[in-house]
């Protein structure tokens, strides 16, 4: 059990290992942990293929963009709003010369896998901007980590938290982003899917660095669900964190502000172009 002023700060360590999976630094993952298109990998040119509608945007004419998952992909702790959508969206733009459209932003605030994965179950209306885009991007699993802590941090950080019964949660979640990816797949199998890794918001607390197995576990997990897809993107951004964590966290002490929403978007466009 970790004391209760630990609490939420010890999951937060948690988010830190989500991006750990990308653990031997951010060339290493770019090369080995990133499962990438091959026109993602700079020194070497996309092979031509026919690009049908929601096709690979590497060889399409124009970019349509689908956002989807939790509030990263909201933007959430921006003050300008922007989060890292805009501003992948602008930045695609001026490397790859293409037009760029936003077809929807479809993320919600606090959502988890599940939720997801129900969401896509039930609502018909997110098959059309699946459907047409040829790049999505996606961020998920934050909630599934955090939702106690963040619960608890709302309840006055009152009582213990059990490292191991929120490792407990993981294979599910997982299970849950392995439906959602699959969902995704049946809607638009040839998009560019990019999903971005966690992060840990606690990182600068010494204390807190050890509770990082539960994200390390996470993230070998969403990288093996990746794994097998060729159009699937993982980028890292837990080194961006871990590094200067007091720079890129907002004030609510989990998102990230619009400095680090601009890291995050410039490790996409590294991934992409």
């Amino acid at each position: 059990m970790i004391p209760s002023g630990k609490l939420w700060r010890v999951l937060g360590t948690t988010a830190l290992a989500s991006t750990l999976i990308l653990g031997g630094g951010f060339a290493y993952a770019m090369h080995d942990l990133l499962v990438v298109t091959p026109a993602a990998q700079q020194t070497e040119q996309a092979p031509v293929k026919e690009v049908k509608s929601g096709g690979n945007f590497q060889q399409a004419e124009e970019i349509r963009v689908t956002a989807l998952g939790d509030s990263l992909t909201k933007g959430a702790g921006d003050n300008s709003g922007r989060g890292y959508v805009k501003t992948v969206l602008e930045r695609l733009g001026e490397e790859t010369g293409k037009p760029v459209q936003q077809i929807n932003n479809l993320a919600v605030n606090g959502l988890t896998a599940a939720e997801l994965d129900e969401m896509l179950r039930t609502d018909k209306g997110l098959e059309y901007p699946i459907r047409e885009a040829n790049l999505i991007l996606l961020t998920i699993g934050g909630n599934d980590l955090f939702r106690p802590v963040l619960e608890a941090r709302e309840d006055g950080g009152s009582g213990d938290i059990d490292i191991e019964e929120i490792e407990a949660t993981i294979p599910s979640a997982a299970d849950s982003l392995r439906s959602v990816i699959k969902k995704i797949r049946q809607i638009n199998p040839d998009a560019t899917l990019v999903y971005t890794g966690l992060y840990n918001p606690f990182y600068d607390i010494p204390e807190l660095r050890e509770g990082s197995a539960a994200v390390q576990q996470w993230n070998d997990e969403a990288y093996e669900i990746l794994g097998s897809d060729e159009h699937a993107v993982l980028v890292p951004i837990m080194d961006l964190f871990q590094q200067r964590a007091a720079d890129y966290i907002a004030s609510d002490q989990f998102h990230p502000n619009q400095q680090g929403y601009q890291r995050i978007a410039q490790r996409i466009i590294q991934a992409l172009t």
